[in-house]
């Protein structure tokens, strides 16, 4: 299996050294690759609707797993082999490389046209994912590159019937970390269930929360100033940051082997009510119709620790599709996915799929448990969508970091230690 944070390199080299990019002749039908398994049935049944409305035909070819799909599509890119539409999986940077290759087309002139009436319908930060600004860092051409058709947000996560059987009020989920703290506790004295799981085996989860905490507590631009190395990961507010992951752990709410479980492991014991709290995006709401169908929970926003910033938690596009520049289908192609992002469309797939919608206005076709994930919407952030992102080898080292401290291996001083050492070296590079 390729390792997500090698994907994206994998993927600009063979991209860069190019392929041909043969036109294959028009036809009245779109291809569209993708992998996503639990959309396939509602995929399928909107490209039957817009055949019925426009006797076009759209197959949807699906490639799984993840990694098989990225690898088809590297493939194809070498080769000039493209379909009319397809995803991108990975990290900005491997959307750039495709882009500066030439191989997607810019959407900026559809998105603008009629007072920008399609690009007007989406979550701003949904879209933004997609979108390169000038003088990015991945020196793309300014442009609209994809079409979003979800939004993903990752929230906390708390087990509703535990609240109740604790004497807690389950409408009131904790809006601050000392608050999360004291019910984490209570519910764990009272029900012998752990406080919180997570799956902190996988670093990512641990990265997603220090860097919530870190932008509420010292603000977007000391975190930004981080990432350009104006700011050594030594500072105060980086190591108090650290030492919120030693605060839950001393306070023993914390799952056992909560750094060796992978977030599939987590699903399943928060799903069976053996934990009051979680941490998990919005893909969860399917995830926990399948583990647990009478599974009483809901969904809150980042517990902050500081009140001198707003919480901002990570989300943004879940999935998007990016038209072929070199298909002699694009226009059409183009057309079929202005569709499927129109009101329509996107209630049904909400319906459907359990997702959130990519567009605004669907507030009606969510279930009671998506929409307590509205407010969100508005508070994302999401490393796809900042001016400067860290290098794979600092974030590496900041996981690892926070794993050991949660394991009681190291201090918040000395993984901040660590981490600074490899972002010298970084830097000095």
């Amino acid at each position: 299996m390729i390792n997500p944070k090698n994907a994206a390199w994998i993927l600009v080299l063979t991209i860069l050294l190019g392929g041909c990019n043969t036109q294959k002749p028009k036809e009245n039908k779109i291809i569209v690759w993708h992998w996503l398994n639990d959309r396939k049935d509602a995929l399928n049944k909107l490209a039957a609707g817009y055949k019925a409305k426009t006797g076009v035909e759209v197959e949807f070819k699906l490639f799984s797993p993840a990694d098989i799909y990225s690898q088809k599509v590297i493939a194809a890119a070498r080769a000039g082999n493209l379909p009319d539409v397809f995803g991108i999986l990975g990290e900005k940077r491997t959307l750039g490389s495709f882009v500066k290759a030439g191989h997607i087309l810019n959407l900026t002139t559809y998105m603008q046209a009629n007072s920008a009436e399609w690009k007007e319908r989406f979550y701003s930060k949904t879209l933004e994912v997609v979108t390169f600004k000038q003088g990015n860092t991945f020196n793309a051409p300014e442009g609209i590159y994809g079409v979003p058709i979800d939004t993903t947000v990752i929230n906390f996560v708390y087990n509703k019937s535990l609240f109740t059987e604790a004497g807690l009020n389950p409408q009131n989920p904790p809006k601050t970390f000392d608050e999360f703290m004291d019910y984490a506790k209570k519910i764990k004295d009272k029900k012998n269930v752990s406080g919180f799981v997570c799956g902190w085996g996988e670093g990512w989860l641990l990265d997603c929360l220090a860097t919530e905490w870190a932008i509420n507590l010292m603000g977007e631009d000391k975190f930004f100033k981080t990432i350009k190395g104006e700011v050594p990961y030594t500072d105060k507010d980086w190591i108090e940051v650290f030492s919120y992951f030693s605060k839950m752990r001393d306070s023993g709410i914390l799952a056992p082997n909560i750094t060796t479980m992978i977030n599939k492991e987590s699903e399943d014991s928060f799903s069976k009510n053996q934990a009051a709290f979680s941490f998990n995006g919005s893909w969860a709401v399917n995830v926990y119709k399948q583990l647990g169908a009478n599974l009483d929970y809901g969904f809150f926003p980042l517990p902050k620790i500081s009140n001198n910033f707003p919480v901002k938690v990570w989300g943004g596009a879940g999935s998007s599709f990016m038209v072929n520049a070199h298909s002699a289908n694009r226009e059409e192609a183009v057309k079929f996915l202005n569709w499927l992002t129109e009101k329509e469309q996107q209630e049904f797939l909400v319906k459907e799929t359990n997702n959130l919608p990519a567009i605004k206005n669907c507030d009606e076709a969510l279930s009671p448990i998506l929409k307590t994930l509205l407010e969100s919407l508005t508070i994302l952030t999401h490393p796809n969508t900042w001016p400067y992102n860290e290098d794979s080898r600092v974030i590496e080292v900041m996981d690892k970091g926070l794993q050991q401290i949660v394991m009681g291996l190291k201090t918040p001083e000395e993984v901040a230690k660590d981490i600074q050492e490899v972002k010298n070296r970084v830097l000095n590079k």
